[in-house]
């Protein structure tokens, strides 16, 4: 079951769980193609789901809903849309959900250049400004090379003895349910498609989607 689900992490073909509106007007930006329509909203690096927001900071995602003609069905995938961005000739195209919660989940998942400093008496040293390391499968062996104190926790004053409280979502469930689906559609979907973008939000000045079928393209600018 594990294997699977990393699987279907990496793959991105969890269906999609976010509510599709009635139609593609309801959206800040929609656009049609033959009989397909498509809608479109830029939230820059939030990922709203399951009544949580989570954060991205390596990526930017873009809400789309698909909405195909009447009686119609259409393949849809990561090669369907891509990102201008600031006017470039070179498009960017969405990566699997899997790879983004990688990133938020692991802080070691990319090395990042970081200030460390490192003081101590006698052999005993602490090292302030380095990462907690955490594990990437069961039994990982990494994280005891440099394990932290957990930090202390404060009561929660909302606890009721004997009262069920809804937990909370992970973040590889929310990225890869809330990701737009793969493959052949007949009814209208919507999901979120994740962009790398390393850069500040202030950089981009000018953001379209492009999305490209059989039929031809048509762009949706987003900024």
């Amino acid at each position: 079951m594990r294997v699977l689900l990393i699987l279907a992490l990496l793959s991105g073909r969890l269906y999609s769980q976010t509510a599709v509106k009635e139609k593609p007007t309801d959206y800040p930006v929609h656009a049609a193609l033959g009989t397909v329509s498509i809608g479109a909203e830029y939230l820059v690096h939030s990922i709203p789901a399951h009544n949580q927001t989570f954060f991205t900071a390596e990526y930017l995602v873009v809400e789309v809903a698909v909405f195909p003609g009447r009686g119609e069905t259409i393949e849809i995938g990561n090669i369907t849309f891509a990102l201008r961005l600031n006017g470039r000739k070179q498009l960017m195209y969405p990566e699997a959900p899997g790879f983004v919660s990688a990133s938020m989940k692991y802080p070691d998942w990319e090395t990042h250049p970081r200030a460390e400093v490192q003081a101590g008496v006698g052999n005993a040293g602490v090292t302030i400004g380095r990462p907690p390391v955490v594990g990437r499968f069961p039994d990982d062996p990494t994280p005891a090379r440099s394990r932290l104190p957990r930090s202390p926790k404060a009561p929660d004053p909302d606890d009721r003895s004997g009262i069920e409280r809804e937990e909370p979502v992970s973040v590889e469930d929310a990225v890869a349910h809330a990701a737009l689906p793969e493959g052949a559609i007949s009814k209208p979907v919507s999901g979120y498609i994740y962009f790398r973008y390393k850069g500040k939000p202030k950089s981009v000045k000018s953001l379209e989607l492009v999305y490209e079928a059989k039929a031809g393209s048509v762009t949706l600018k987003l900024l």
